[in-house]
């Protein structure tokens, strides 16, 4: 059976299912990413956050902000830019290209950008390494290997912040990429940021430019940030709903491989079909090419967990 696999090998293209299957975007129920469907209420601002040039107390805010609720090391480096993927890209320029090791499976990204820039993937004696912790798409939270340069994605560890290794943060050659879009459900608002070593940060701040991060995803990312209130609530929330989501797809013969409290890898035998299934109500689910059994979901809100059990 055929396989919908965007080319990119991302979670998201409901562009490209609504071509397959039909019916309009406003019809599909995206359960292909990790991005949390209740997101941090957005403030009202001034127009001037529209208007005018971000200026350095914004960036500063930012900052701030960033290093206080990710408890970044003092002598690390703080660079806020849009997304994570646009710093991704970029991380494979800043040391000489070699064999980098990135432990897998897991996000796509980083093998294409390294490979973009000459470096060979594979294991050995890695100049580079690079670990997803939590992985995606198993969840799994592992070590990291010593290299010259250490890349070390946190984009999901918001959800068990007890877990993070933000703590390598002040070590040479370590980076530790954090994004913003997933846990606070903005990921449209493309903010990330990359904290560690203050040469390999420099040398990235100069790359992305003075203006990488727009006005108002400043202003947002620095409320939200400071607000431990509603990250705390939303961990609580994430928890039962994730378990919620286990309960009805064992119940429907799936068996639970994995993921965060943001999505959940099941081992559902014929993912493609379950695919096929789901399409008929309208619902993505992500799958991967590298396996035939695993569909990983996003957590339902709202009418959605109702439209799901019923496909099921």
């Amino acid at each position: 059976m055929a396989r919908i696999v965007d080319a990119m090998d991302h979670g998201g293209g409901v562009d490209a299912a609504v071509k397959r299957w039909g019916g309009v975007r406003s019809d599909w129920l995206d359960l292909s990413t990790g991005i949390n469907p209740r997101p941090y209420p957005v403030p009202a601002f001034d127009d001037d956050v529209w208007t005018a040039l971000p200026d350095a107390g914004a960036f500063a805010a930012l900052e701030g902000a960033a290093r206080d609720f990710w408890h970044v090391p003092e002598s690390a480096a703080v660079l806020a830019a849009s997304g994570a993927s646009a710093l991704i890209a970029l991380i494979p320029t800043l040391v000489s290209a070699g064999r980098v090791a990135i432990i897998g499976p897991t996000y796509n990204e980083y093998g294409r950008a390294f490979r973009t820039y000459g470096w060979e993937v594979g294991e050995g004696s890695p100049d580079a390494v690079v670990v997803v912790h939590p992985n995606n798409p198993d969840g799994r939270l592992q070590p990291v290997p010593e290299a010259t340069l250490r890349v070390i994605d946190e984009s999901f560890c918001d959800v068990c912040p007890d877990e993070s290794q933000i703590a390598l943060a002040d070590q040479a050659g370590v980076l530790v990429l954090k994004s913003f879009g997933k846990f606070w459900g903005l990921a449209g608002m493309r903010l990330g940021f990359a904290i560690g070593d203050s040469a390999l940060v420099e040398r990235l701040a100069a790359m992305v430019g003075p203006w990488a991060v727009s006005g108002p995803a400043l202003r947002v990312g620095a409320t939200a940030l400071a607000d431990r209130v509603w990250a705390d609530e939303t961990r609580l929330r994430l928890v039962a709903d994730a378990a919620r989501l286990d309960l009805l797809m064992q119940r429907a013969g799936a068996e639970v491989v994995g993921g965060t409290t943001l999505f959940r890898l099941y081992d559902v035998g014929d993912a493609a079909a379950w695919q096929e299934r789901l399409a008929r109500y309208r619902i993505l689910g992500r799958l991967f090419p590298y396996s035939q059994r695993w569909l990983r979901f996003g957590l339902p809100d709202g009418a959605g967990w109702d439209r799901l059990e019923a496909a099921l």
